[in-house]
C-alpha cells in the first residue's frame, strides 16, 4: 500500500530529473571549481555519463543512492509496492554494470561518485582529482 494519493506521487515523480541533478551540479562546480573543463552527457557514449572528459577518456556517472540501489541508509528500497520497486532497482543496478563494463571496453575510465559521498566534499575533491588526473 502506498503512503501516498496518486495525485502526490505523481507530482513527487514528475519533479525526479535524469540530467542536471542536485548531486551532479555540485560534482560539476567542484569540478569547475579545480580548474578542470568537460562535456556533458555524451549521446555517442554508453550510458550518456554525466561528465565527460575526451582527451582523457575519463567519465564520471553521478548516481543517486536509491535510483542505482546503493547500500547507504538513502539506497533502501521503499517498504511499499516491493514488487515493482525490486525488479526496477535491479534492472538499473544492472544497466549500470553493462554500462560500465561497455565504455571501459572502449577504453574509457570511469568513476562512480554516489550521492551519499557529497557530504565530504573534501574527500570526493580528492578522490575526483586523483581520478581525473590518473594517479
Amino acid at each position: 500500500m502506498d503512503t501516498r494519493s496518486p495525485e502526490q506521487r505523481k507530482r513527487i515523480m514528475r519533479a525526479v530529473k535524469s540530467k542536471n541533478t542536485g548531486p551532479e551540479i555540485t560534482v560539476r562546480r567542484l569540478l569547475h571549481a579545480m580548474g578542470y573543463r568537460f562535456r556533458l552527457h555524451r549521446k555517442d557514449l554508453p550510458g550518456k555519463p554525466d561528465i565527460v572528459f575526451p582527451s582523457r577518456t575519463k567519465v564520471i556517472f553521478v548516481h543517486g543512492c536509491f535510483w542505482h540501489g546503493h547500500g547507504c541508509s538513502k539506497g533502501r528500497p521503499p517498504k511499499s509496492r516491493l514488487d515493482y520497486w525490486l525488479p526496477k532497482l535491479e534492472q538499473n543496478a544492472r544497466r549500470d554494470r553493462t554500462k560500465t563494463e561497455q565504455l571501459a571496453a572502449a577504453g574509457w575510465d570511469v568513476l562512480v561518485v554516489w550521492q551519499c559521498e557529497l557530504k565530504e566534499l573534501e574527500e570526493l575533491a580528492t578522490r575526483l582529482q586523483d581520478f581525473v588526473d590518473g594517479n
